[in-house]
């Protein structure tokens, strides 16, 4: 999907995504001290007002200026700075302590873009978090794109940063519940990776 097609998904007055940040950015990043942060991808912003709510000072960037633009009505004072940008190809300075990549869908040569920017922004001793749809939900889990292109494996993601320095926290497939249409509660599977500059 283009900046278009999201913006026209975003332009609905409810909430594509849920007001709270994701289970797995809260749990990873909840005992960190704050600094610098990076949203990439940040969509209505739930992760980013999250981070700025403890105490960092964010840049959330995504390429719809439709979701940025509900991102700052939620976000009401907070300490973030709203980028309108595609994040396979923005390159932010390195001056960044945390990173975050939650959910991206575009296909291995974009994300590996979007994963080494992500990376490359971090200063030594910089968290990077990404959590996205696992490969092998599309046969194990539920929900999520259907689009095998767009999946990943925390393996795929340790490889797109072949040759850079990083202590590695976590790289797993983790199971997140969802509750389906019909009110039954079903597993999906993401990728996790969480990493430390060196």
């Amino acid at each position: 999907m283009d900046a278009k097609a999201w913006d026209a998904r975003y332009a609905a007055p409810e909430l594509v995504w849920s007001v709270t940040p994701n289970q797995f950015v809260a749990a990873e990043l909840a005992d960190l001290p704050p600094g610098r942060a990076l949203d990439l991808a940040a969509g209505e912003g739930r992760n980013a007002i999250w981070l700025a709510q403890r105490g960092w000072q964010v840049t959330a960037v995504d390429f719809s200026r439709v979701a940025l633009a509900k991102g700052r009505e939620l976000a009401d004072d907070a300490d973030i700075e709203w980028v309108c940008a595609d994040v396979t190809t923005w390159r932010p300075d390195p001056t960044y302590d945390l990173a975050v990549i939650a959910y991206l869908q575009v296909p291995g040569d974009q994300r590996r873009a979007a994963v080494r920017h992500a990376f490359e922004s971090l200063r030594p001793g910089g968290t990077f978090l990404l959590v996205a749809h696992d490969s092998t939900n599309l046969l194990l889990g539920t929900g999520g794109p259907q689009d095998p292109s767009v999946l990943m494996t925390a393996e795929d993601v340790l490889g797109d940063l072949g040759g850079e320095d990083f202590e590695v926290i976590r790289a797993d497939r983790v199971p997140r519940e969802v509750e389906r249409p019909d009110g039954r509660v079903a597993t999906a599977l993401d990728a996790l990776v969480r990493l430390v500059r060196r």
